[in-house]
C-alpha cells in the first residue's frame, strides 16, 4: 500500500530525516515510535506532501507520488489526522466532517460517510450542531479522526493521537483505532505512547534522531530490552 525508500528531509541546514525506508501493507496497522523530536511527525508530513523530500521516493499502491502535491495524494486515498487535531474551531461538528469529504462528489456518499462517522463516535452525533472549539480535547480528537475518514481513504496517517488527552480518552481513542484496524483500514500511526501503540499495531519501527534503528513485529518490539528501557519504563 505504502512504501518509502531512502527518504531525507531537512529544515534549512538541519537534516531531520536520514535514509528513512519502511513499508505498510494493505490492512496493516504499522506504528513508528520514538522520543519527542525524533522526526516522527516529519515522516507523516512528508508522506502527505506537506514537506518536500530532499532525497528518496514515496510509492502509494505502486505509484511514485514523491513529487505529487498534497491534494492529489488525498484524492489517491491518503488521509491525515494531524498532531494537535487541527479541527476548524468555529465550524460545527457536522461542518468539520463535510470539510473532510471535499473530494466526495456525490451527496449520498457524503451522507453515508457521515453516518459511518456517527456510528463510530455517537458523541459526535449528539454534538453535530456544536462548534468545534467547545468540544473537549478527547471529543476534538474523535472529530479529527472522523474527519479523516470522510474521504473514504485507503490509508490513514495518524499523528500523536493520544497527545494531551486524559487517560480515559486515550483508552477510547485506541479502542477506535483497533476497531478501524479490525475493519481492514490501513493505518500508519506515529505515537509517543509506545506501550499503547505497540499493543495495537501489527509491526513497528523505532525512530531515533531521524533514523530508523529497529523494526520488527510489534509484540517482539514490546519485549525488546532496548525498547523496554527507552520507551516502556524499563518494565
Amino acid at each position: 500500500m505504502l512504501e518509502v525508500q531512502g527518504m531525507e528531509v531537512s529544515y534549512g541546514e538541519c537534516l531531520a530525516l536520514r535514509g528513512i525506508s519502511f513499508t505498510v501493507k494493505e490492512g496493516e496497522l504499522v506504528t513508528i515510535i520514538g522520543a519527542n523530536g525524533a522526526g516522527k511527525s516529519t515522516i507523516l508530513r512528508a508522506v502527505m506532501g506537506l514537506v518536500k523530500c530532499r532525497k528518496g521516493e514515496i510509492f502509494f499502491k505502486g505509484k511514485n507520488i514523491t513529487l505529487s502535491p498534497s491534494h492529489q495524494r488525498a484524492r489517491l486515498g491518503i488521509s491525515l489526522v494531524p498532531e494537535g487535531r487541527k479541527i476548524f474551531p468555529d465550524l460545527t461538528v457536522a461542518e468539520n466532517l463535510i470539510m473532510g469529504a471535499y473530494i466526495q462528489e456525490e451527496r449520498k456518499a457524503v451522507q453515508f460517510r457521515m453516518e459511518e462517522a456517527f456510528g463510530l463516535f455517537p458523541i459526535l452525533k449528539e454534538r453535530q450542531n456544536q462548534v468545534g472549539k467547545t468540544l473537549s480535547g478527547g471529543e476534538q480528537q474523535m472529530l479529527a479522526i472522523a474527519r479523516a475518514l470522510m474521504s473514504g481513504p485507503r490509508v490513514i496517517l495518524m499523528d500523536e493521537v493520544s497527545l494531551g488527552l486524559m487517560p480515559i480518552y486515550v483508552e477510547e481513542t485506541f479502542k477506535v483505532i483497533q476497531n478501524l484496524h479490525r475493519q481492514g483500514v490501513t493505518i500508519l500511526l506515529v505515537e509517543q505512547n509506545a506501550r499503547k501503540a505497540l499493543a495495537a499495531a501489527d509491526r513497528g519501527y523505532v525512530l531515533e534522531t531521524g533514523e530508523i534503528v529497529l523494526s520488527d513485529e510489534a509484540d517482539k518490539l514490546a519485549l525488546n530490552p532496548q525498547v523496554k528501557k527507552a520507551y516502556l519504563g524499563g518494565v
